[in-house]
């Protein structure tokens, strides 16, 4: 087996970081006047040379420019030590203002969008001091149909607080917690303490409770069905060591890892690039199955299939059907560790409907030659193949399918459970697939607490909604509607309370978005830059950023390599307070300060969490150093187990399916399931199914003939640094990029850097052109994540930034998960004509003067 030690990793990972300067931002990129198979924003060149193949470079530090205003300054100067989704960070203080930031020293491949990290604080979308929309103040939630349109006012901490904690009694007192949306959602700070989604759940559970959520907006779909498969909705995948040392063959399908493992969920070392250096060093074929020529690909000189977005199932049946036709599907395996393939193969096979599921069918749907579909079935039949699966293939409609196929076609090959074979579900997260360590997790300040205060109000409507459902809830109070074999019933919000997230940025239809935030009688958010989400609350509350607070947190979500600690590195600027200061004030507001705080600071919860780790670690024979040696120490290392080095998926059902049996319905892998089969859904059948989507390549017509794809940006994550320079490094004259093929660019009469309004069913967008062969014919790519800048133009309303979201179909993937959408559309593009509308989403709101108090009689 190839030996790829952390030691050794970590010696590469010091000269990457020595290598990895990080530019400073620039103005905007301009696009190539002539078609070229990329746009430099978008090469995966940069992205190869500067973290991939470092060379030395002169310096290690980045320099932050620009001039900004600082709010508030402090004393302290020299480096400090923080983390962030993006890695760990030591940024170095002068005058009260962070000048320069360094990677850490132990990351594998430092991000580049370490620059917008450090420019957060500075941003000019800041928000800076407690904030009421005008109306609010005036008529309350009669000038609701104002969010999203209303002047702000500033006031005090104390006035934001009173009246929050007034209106949150209120719902409480007249409707009870059935009537708060407050389970929030979103990717919020790195950090254990001042973690805003678990803070406001604590706050509203002493309250007496809120309506909850299911599952996310990453994997609604695939969480679902994983578990009817195979026992689970995210099983670890084989460790990297084996995939290096025995994979003759890697199919990397719908993912492009070196882009969305630049983050995790916690902070991250970036374990993954030494394994993509090994497995290009080694020369293992891989094969890339996507729309979109990835970066991944791009590094690794993958072959890339390119298919037609939404069509994943249909050549993954093929694939099935061509290995069952020719005799080489793996019976063995499936009769001995499966259940349901009789009745899988009557589909397939075309026993059930009539319609063989062969490869000249699928290239009908899918785009690929019926000969490229038969040879990658052999090939991945004839070598020892790891299929590596993203996420964006299920976050379309139907999207329950695409991986449920998936686990079917992996069955087929009959390699689940061997060395180097089989699937996997998260090789492109968090460094998914890294070995983990021998250490113990942090746990966050509890959430899950008993409520305080007597609930007087009798609940109506369901407890938990799956998450996706927000926009539909808001605006329909009382609707039942199917979910995962129970029916759901909608409560009447007339609260939403929002922390660390931006449902404007991940939910599709954003117009639609808008409208039902415009329903409860009160929306209250807290954040530390002006979302679209902020822009359409009441209360807007100021919160820290990563460099100004202190907190803790653990290094990888799969390889939990250590601790760090997160120390301040500058005042809170402006009128900014952490979010525990936050959620604690507005707890003594509401009468449960002392329940809250349980008499803790901010640093005594530091402690305290680490203090409990502790001794889970001293049970497990882990000798961890006291707080205080660990607070000055910055971080604490785990070792990796031997054991996770040589971990292999499915291994040990593979070795005795009967002992080691599955968490399914058959203890085996299910391909086909009764409970499924007996919802009776018809947009979920009892076996893996391939359903034409309600929008995409299939429906192309004369008024919307292009699909969209929205996949994510390597600049930011969703929408968290669009508000820094860091957009500026792709962008066109401050516009989201389209990709667009050279043979639908000349149909439509679209050059390089012009700005183009695309537009579907639901709205419209402005985009900046790239015309690139990075996407297939017939499809569009326009990165998830932008801030949505929505404008009258004319007549028409326009997001003139370029949300992709804003264009997207919100509907459910089917009434199994109710998962979220994310790249079903479809759109026609036109090229824009005249000046564009000026970028505003990234300056302050308009504001207005506070009213002047009633003089008394």
């Amino acid at each position: 087996m190839t030996d790829i030690s952390r030691r050794s990793l970590f010696k590469t990972a010091a000269a990457a970081s020595a290598a990895a300067v990080l530019p400073p931002a620039a103005h905007a990129q301009q696009a190539p006047a002539t078609v070229s198979n990329g746009h430099e924003g978008y090469s995966a060149s940069e992205k190869s040379a500067a973290l991939f193949e470092p060379s030395p470079l002169p310096a290690s530090d980045l320099s932050l420019t620009g001039t900004y205003d600082l709010g508030k300054s402090t004393v302290n100067e020299g480096t400090s030590i923080t983390a962030s989704r993006w890695g760990i960070v030591r940024p170095y203080v002068k005058g009260g203002k962070i000048v320069a930031i360094k990677p850490f020293e132990h990351d594998y491949a430092p991000s580049p969008n370490l620059q917008g990290l450090a420019e957060l604080p500075y941003s000019p979308a800041r928000i800076r001091y407690p904030m009421v929309r005008e109306g609010y103040l005036k008529s309350g939630s009669a000038s609701r149909k104002m969010r999203g349109k209303d002047r702000y006012v500033r006031v005090s901490w104390e006035e934001a607080l009173t009246l929050a904690a007034k209106e949150i009694q209120r719902v409480y007192d007249q409707y009870g917690p059935s009537a708060v949306y407050g389970s929030s959602y979103g990717w919020m700070s790195t950090g254990k303490v001042n973690a805003a989604i678990g803070l406001q759940h604590r706050l509203l559970n002493l309250m007496g409770g809120f309506v909850g959520r299911r599952n996310s907006y990453s994997t609604g779909a695939i969480n679902t069905i994983m578990p009817y498969a195979v026992g689970a909705g995210d099983p670890a995948s084989t460790s990297w060591d084996v995939v290096i040392a025995n994979s003759e063959r890697v199919v990397l399908w719908g993912c492009d890892p070196l882009v969305t493992n630049d983050i995790d969920w916690v902070t991250t070392l970036h374990n993954h690039a030494g394994y993509f250096r090994a497995l290009k060093k080694k020369g293992t074929r891989t094969i890339s199955v996507n729309p979109i020529q990835t970066d991944t690909a791009e590094y690794l000189g993958s072959e890339w299939v390119g298919l037609n977005p939404g069509t994943d199932v249909a050549m993954m049946a093929a694939m099935i059907y061509e290995l069952e036709e020719t005799g080489k599907a793996d019976h063995a395996f499936l009769e001995k560790y499966t259940s349901g393939w009789k009745e899988l193969r009557a589909y397939i096979m075309g026993d059930e409907d009539g319609v063989k599921k062969s490869p000249e069918w699928a290239s009908k749907i899918c785009g690929v030659p019926a000969d490229k579909i038969r040879s990658l079935a052999h090939e991945c039949q004839e070598h020892r193949t790891m299929i590596m699966f993203g996420w964006g293939i299920q976050r379309v409609d139907f999207g329950e399918q695409p991986h449920w196929m998936g686990v079917a076609l992996a069955s087929v090959l009959g390699q689940i459970g061997l060395p180097g074979g089989g699937f996997g579900t998260n090789y492109h997260y968090s460094s998914g697939g890294t070995p983990a360590s021998n250490g113990v997790f942090l746990a966050q300040i509890p959430a899950a607490v008993q409520p305080v205060k007597p609930v007087k109000k009798p609940w109506k409507g369901s407890r938990v909604l799956p998450v996706a459902a927000v926009s539909d809830a808001l605006q329909h109070p009382g609707k039942v509607v199917d979910y995962d074999g129970k029916k759901v019933t909608f409560p009447e919000f007339h609260l939403v309370m929002w922390a660390g997230g931006n449902p404007f940025a991940h939910h599709p239809d954003t117009n639609q978005v808008a409208r039902a935030f415009r329903c409860p009688d009160t929306v209250i958010v807290t954040d530390y830059v002006w979302t679209a989400t902020a822009r359409h609350a009441d209360i807007v509350l100021p919160a820290c950023t990563v460099f100004e607070h202190n907190d803790i947190t653990n290094i990888g979500t799969y390889s939990n390599d250590g601790f760090v600690a997160m120390k301040k590195t500058i005042e809170p600027q402006y009128e900014s307070k952490t979010d525990y200061e936050i959620f604690s004030l507005l707890a003594e507001k509401l009468g449960i300060g002392k329940e809250y705080t349980e008499g803790l600071d901010e640093m005594g919860w530091i402690r305290r969490l680490y203090e409990n780790a502790r001794k889970f670690g001293t049970r497990k024979g882990l000798n961890m150093p006291d707080f205080d040696t660990f607070w000055k120490n910055e971080y604490l290392m785990f070792d990796v187990t031997e054991e996770s080095r040589n971990f292999v998926s499915f291994a040990a059902f593979r070795q005795d399916p009967v002992k080691n049996s599955l968490s399914t319905e058959t203890g085996k892998i299910v391909l086909f399931s009764n409970k499924i089969a007996g919802y009776k859904y018809e947009d979920c059948k009892g076996h893996p199914t391939y359903f034409e989507a309600t929008e995409g390549v299939a429906k192309a017509s004369k008024q919307y003939p292009l699909a969209l794809v929205a996949c994510k940006s390597r600049y930011r994550m969703h929408s968290q640094l669009d508000c820094t320079n860091n957009r500026m490094r792709g962008q066109i004259e401050d516009r989201e990029p389209m990709w667009i093929n050279p043979a639908d660019a000349e149909k439509y009469g679209v050059k390089n850097g012009d700005i183009c309004l695309v537009q579907s069913r639901r709205g419209k967008v402005l985009v900046g052109a790239i015309v690139t062969e990075r996407i297939i014919p017939g499809s569009i790519v326009i990165h998830h994540g932008a801030w949505f800048d929505p404008r009258v133009v004319g007549k028409e309303e326009i997001d003139v930034h370029g949300n992709a979201n804003t264009l997207v179909l919100d509907k459910p993937t089917s009434k199994l998960a109710r998962g979220n959408l994310a790249s079903t559309a479809n759109v026609r593009v036109s090229v824009w004509k005249g000046p564009a509308p000026e970028v505003r989403v990234f300056n302050q709101p308009r504001t207005a003067r506070k009213p002047a108090a009633k003089a008394s009689k």
